[in-house]
C-alpha cells in the first residue's frame, strides 16, 4: 500500500466525488431569490466562483454558504460589499535580501501551530527546510488566540476531515508533549444537559461519538455531576462526559514545536512575507518575499487566515476563507480550583450549528477561559473586542456558581479561518505539482495539528521522492529539554537551582512568579527572542492580574541587556512597536573643578 493510500485508510478520509454537482444555473436561481441580481455563480476549475455586489457582509457570507456542499472542490467568494475594503497582505518593513539566491527542499509558509508541527515532522528527513513567518515570532495570530482545548472529536461532523484529524491528533498530543517537555492534561469535558429533553438526546450523542471514533464517553446523572463538580449549576440535568478532552498552552506548544524543529536543522525566517510566486511547467519555481527571492522543491501552504491568498499566488485558489471572530474572557488563576473539568451547557440544537457554542475551559496554569463567541466579521487580523461580546460571554459563567465577572482579568479575540464547506483543506494541489495545502484550519485545529502535520509532511516527501532520494535522518532528536519553571518546582529543587544560579531567585513577575533566570533562558533560545510579547509567550511574564504593571520595566531592562541595547529600543511585538518614547530624566554628568571650586 502506498503512503498516501495508507494515510487515507488510517484517517478514514476519501477524495471528494464531483459526480453529483448542482448546476450553476440552479445556484443562480437560488441567489437571485435572495439577492436579486447582485450575486452570480459560475464554475471555474472545479470550484464555484461568486462575483458581484451584495449590500451586507452577512449577505456575502450567506451567499457563500448557499453554494457550499454542492459537489464542487470549493467556494471562491469574490463578492464585494460597499464600504468594506478588501484585505491586503502587507509585508513588514524589512528588505535585507537574506533569502536571495538560496534554495531549499521545502518551504513552509506560516509559523502557527500547524506550520511548526509540519516543520518538526519534516526535520525527521535529510532535507533542507525553511519556515517563513511574516511576523516577528511564531504563534502570533490564531495559534495563541484560542482556549488551548484539545477537543475530543465529538462535535466535528462525521465523515469530515475535521472529525478524522481531530481524533487522531487528540491521541498524538500526550506523547508529543512528553517529548517536547510541555504540560498536557486530560480533565475531560462535561456537556451539561439543560433539561430532561436535552438528556433524552444522549443516545444520539453517543452514536455520533462512536461514528467519529472518539475515545470513550459516558452518561452522568445529575447526582454524579454534583458529586464531581459541586459548583456546577443546579439547573443541570446530568451530562455527556468525554474523558479524552485535553488542555495545553497553545502558544507554548507552538514554541516548543518550533524550537525542536530548529534544533533539528529547520531554518526559521521571521518578518518574511511571501509576495508572489513564479511558476514553470506547472511547478512553483521561485518564491518572492520582502527578504529575497529563492527556490524551493515543495511549498507547503500553512498560512492561516491568508492561506487562500497564498494559494492564489500559485494559481490554485479553489477555496475562499471567511473570518469567524471569537472572544474569550480570562479569569483570575484562583478560579481554576472551583472546577475539575471543562464544562459547557449548549442548547439542544447546538450540534447543528457551525460552532460548538463555547463554555468554561480550565487551564493548566489555573485560569479559566470563558468562551469563545462566534461572529462572522471582515478583517483577517482584526482583534478588537466589543461590549456586546462580553455580555454574551457572561451567560457561560452561570454554569459554575462560583464564577462572576469580577474575576475577569482580561479578554482577547481570535480569528478563525473557515472555508464555506466548514472543513479542512489538507491535500496536494490538483493544479500545481509541488504545492501542498494545509488550509482552513479552524477549531479543532489545535487538537488536529499533530495528525495534519504527519500527513502533510508525508505528502511533501512524496512530491520530492519523484525526483530525489529522501532518507530519514539518523541523528533526528525528538526530545526537547525544557527550561526550568520555578513556580512548578518542589522547594528543594528550586533552592538547588537558585544556589547554582542566583538569577532564578530574583522574581520579576510577581503575579506569575517568573524569575529573571527564566526570562534570560527565553532570551537565549534557539529561536530569536527580542520583544516583550515573545518573552511573555514563553514565560507568561506579564500575563497575571496586573497585566505587567509591575514587571514590565524590569523585563524591558533584561531584554535590553541581553540585546546590548537600551530599553527605549526594545519592542513590544513587531517592527516599530517601541514601548518607550524616550527617557523622562537624563543623568547629568557632575564635574567638579577643585581648583576653581565650580560644579557643572
Amino acid at each position: 500500500m502506498s503512503r498516501s493510500a495508507d494515510r487515507k485508510a488510517v484517517s478514514g478520509m476519501s477524495d471528494k466525488s464531483f459526480e453529483e454537482r448542482t448546476p450553476p444555473g440552479k445556484l443562480n436561481e437560488r441567489l437571485r431569490k435572495e439577492f436579486g441580481d447582485g450575486a452570480t455563480a459560475a464554475e471555474r476549475s472545479g470550484s464555484i466562483v461568486l462575483e458581484g455586489v451584495v449590500p451586507t457582509w452577512a449577505g456575502r457570507i450567506a451567499a457563500g454558504y448557499a453554494c457550499a456542499g454542492q459537489g464542487y472542490r470549493g467556494v471562491v467568494n469574490d463578492l464585494e460589499v460597499p464600504g468594506v475594503p478588501a484585505d491586503v497582505l502587507s509585508p513588514p518593513p524589512v528588505s535585507d535580501g537574506v533569502l536571495d539566491g538560496l534554495s531549499f527542499d521545502v518551504a513552509i509558509v506560516g509559523g502557527g501551530v500547524v506550520g511548526c508541527a509540519i516543520a518538526r515532522e519534516l526535520a525527521r528527513w535529510q532535507l533542507s527546510v525553511v519556515l517563513l513567518e511574516k511576523e516577528y515570532d511564531v504563534a502570533v495570530h490564531t495559534s495563541s488566540r484560542n482556549d488551548g482545548m484539545v477537543h475530543d472529536g465529538f462535535a466535528a461532523k462525521p465523515g469530515t476531515k475535521k472529525a478524522a484529524y481531530n481524533v487522531r491528533g487528540n491521541r498524538m498530543w500526550e506523547p508529543l508533549c512528553r517529548d517536547l517537555g510541555i504540560e498536557f492534561s486530560r480533565p475531560g469535558s462535561l456537556v451539561l444537559f439543560r433539561g430532561s429533553a436535552s438528556a433524552a438526546a444522549y443516545p444520539l450523542m453517543a452514536a455520533r461519538a462512536k461514528e467519529n471514533g472518539v475515545d470513550g464517553w459516558e452518561y452522568w446523572s445529575r447526582k454524579r455531576v454534583m458529586a464531581e463538580e459541586p459548583n456546577a449549576t443546579h439547573d443541570q440535568h446530568g451530562a455527556f462526559y468525554l474523558p479524552s478532552a485535553g488542555i495545553l498552552s497553545p502558544y507554548k506548544a507552538t514554541v516548543a514545536l518550533a524550537e525542536n524543529a530548529a534544533a533539528n536543522g529547520v531554518r526559521f525566517v521571521f518578518d518574511a512575507c511571501v509576495l508572489g510566486m513564479e511558476l514553470e511547467s506547472g511547478r512553483i519555481a521561485m518564491l518572492r518575499t520582502n527578504r529575497g527571492t529563492f527556490r524551493a522543491g515543495v511549498v507547503v501552504n500553512a498560512a492561516g487566515n491568508w492561506a487562500d491568498v497564498v494559494a492564489g499566488m500559485a494559481g490554485d485558489r479553489f477555496f475562499s476563507l471567511h473570518q469567524r471572530r471569537g472572544s474569550d474572557l480570562v479569569l483570575d488563576s484562583v478560579t481554576g480550583a472551583t472546577q475539575r473539568h471543562i464544562m459547557s451547557m449548549p442548547s439542544l440544537f447546538q450540534v447543528r450549528e457551525k460552532t460548538k457554542g463555547g463554555g468554561l475551559v480550565k487551564t493548566n496554569e489555573g485560569n479559566i477561559l470563558v468562551g469563545p463567541t462566534a461572529r462572522e466579521q471582515p478583517g483577517r487580523e482584526d482583534y478588537s473586542t466589543a461590549p456586546e461580546e462580553m455580555r454574551e460571554l457572561e451567560r457561560h459563567l452561570r454554569v459554575n456558581a462560583k464564577l462572576s465577572m469580577s474575576q475577569v482579568i482580561t479578554y482577547f479575540t481570535g480569528v478563525r479561518p473557515c472555508t464555506y464547506d466548514e472543513d479542512f483543506v489538507i491535500e496536494r494541489s490538483a493544479r500545481v505539482a509541488n504545492l501542498v495545502h494545509a488550509a482552513g484550519i479552524q477549531s479543532p485545529g489545535l487538537a488536529s495539528a499533530p495528525a495534519i502535520a504527519a500527513d502533510v509532511a508525508a505528502m511533501a516527501v512524496d512530491v520530492l521522492a519523484a525526483s530525489m532520494r529522501v532518507r530519514p535522518r539518523a541523528d533526528w532528536r525528538p526530545l526537547r529539554v525544557p527550561t526550568p519553571e520555578l513556580k512548578r518546582l518542589p522547594l528543594e529543587e528550586r533552592a538547588a537551582l537558585i544556589a547554582r544560579n542566583p538569577s532564578y531567585g530574583r522574581v520579576v513577575c510577581r503575579c506569575e512568579e517568573v524569575s529573571e533566570g527564566e526570562i534570560r533562558d527565553a532570551l537565549g533560545s534557539i529561536l530569536p527572542v527580542t520583544s516583550l510579547d515573545a518573552v511573555k509567550r514563553r514565560t507568561r511574564a506579564g500575563m497575571g492580574r496586573c497585566h505587567g504593571g509591575f514587571c514590565t520595566p524590569r523585563v524591558l531592562e533584561i531584554v535590553a541587556d541581553a540585546a546590548g541595547t537600551t530599553p527605549c529600543r526594545v519592542l513590544k511585538k513587531g517592527p516599530g512597536s517601541y514601548v518607550c518614547a524616550g527617557e523622562t530624566k537624563r543623568r547629568m554628568a557632575v564635574v567638579v573643578d577643585h581648583a576653581e571650586g565650580v560644579t557643572a
